[in-house]
């Protein structure tokens, strides 16, 4: 026994001492740029690029297969970094932050049932009507989006029941957007002055009958901004953010302050 015992275990040593050379010799060395590359990451591993990690980005980036402004969570300064790593030029965007198009809180959207399920979003959503509110397309106010977040840019208002977004966080990776059952989370330039924030293309009538904040589709907003950048589209008022100037006017006269201003409003001086 003992003799089998030591034969079996010096030809393990022996074979694992091979196999040990044998990696070693054909062990393919790193490849620089990839390091260097990695190095400019942040390191969030968040997933937002559509790759698996930081790593595999990395690699992605020096086989040409993502741009150099893939990583959401890096933003300007890591794409202009990563480039320089590349040798290459990078078209670097404008900054992005998500915002949640929805302010039907719990005070002014109305409920049709008690939901008591899994504090999902996503389940809730499976349920009759959309979720427990009336209004089919507004947040369903689990939270869902506020634990995918990497960052801690998200935190719920309880007393709204609504997910509140910290901009200068937000690294406008888009995680909470894929998350979201109702596709309220959506990235918006972060320098855009005001934002709709209602998604339900219903007509103003019914829009009224299940939240008092909806968009009715008045037209209000498109008839009083002076820069002509605001237009109905399916029953829901859309600003263009490439013209906006941030005067607040529409922000002002929409009659269910569905449109919100997410930068101060300029002083106008008085003539």
């Amino acid at each position: 026994m003992m003799t089998a015992a030591l034969v079996l275990g010096g030809a393990g040593l022996v074979l694992g001492a091979g196999l040990a050379f044998v990696a070693v010799k054909i062990a393919v060395p790193p490849d620089e740029r990839v390091v260097a590359v990695r190095e400019v990451l942040p390191g969030a591993n968040c997933g937002a690029c559509g790759f698996p990690g930081c790593d595999g980005l990395a690699a992605a980036l020096v086989r040409g297969e993502a741009k150099p402004d893939a990583c959401a969570a890096g933003g300007p300064a890591t794409a202009a970094a990563v480039a320089g790593v590349l040798g290459v030029e990078a078209a670097v965007g404008e900054r992005l932050v998500v915002h949640v198009h929805c302010v039907g809180s719990d005070a002014k959207a109305r409920r049709t049932y008690l939901y008591q399920g899994i504090a999902d979003c996503r389940a809730a959503a499976l349920m009759p009507g959309g979720g427990p509110k009336a209004c089919s397309y507004g947040c369903v106010g689990l939270g869902t989006c506020v634990r995918a977040c990497p960052f801690d840019a998200l935190h719920m208002d309880e007393a709204a029941g609504l997910p509140v977004v910290d901009r200068q966080k937000c690294t406008g990776c888009g995680i909470c957007t894929q998350e979201c059952p109702k596709g309220i989370m959506a990235l918006v330039p972060a320098s855009q002055a005001t934002v709709v924030s209602c998604r339900n293309v219903d007509k103003g009538p019914q829009v009224r009958k299940v939240c008092t904040a909806g968009c009715i589709a008045c037209g209000l907003c498109v008839r009083q901004c002076p820069q002509k950048t605001i237009a109905m589209v399916i029953n829901v008022a859309y600003i263009d953010p490439s013209g906006c100037d941030g005067c607040g006017i529409c922000a002002e006269k929409c009659p269910t302050k569905c449109i919100v201003a997410t930068q101060p409003v300029p002083a106008v001086e008085a003539v």
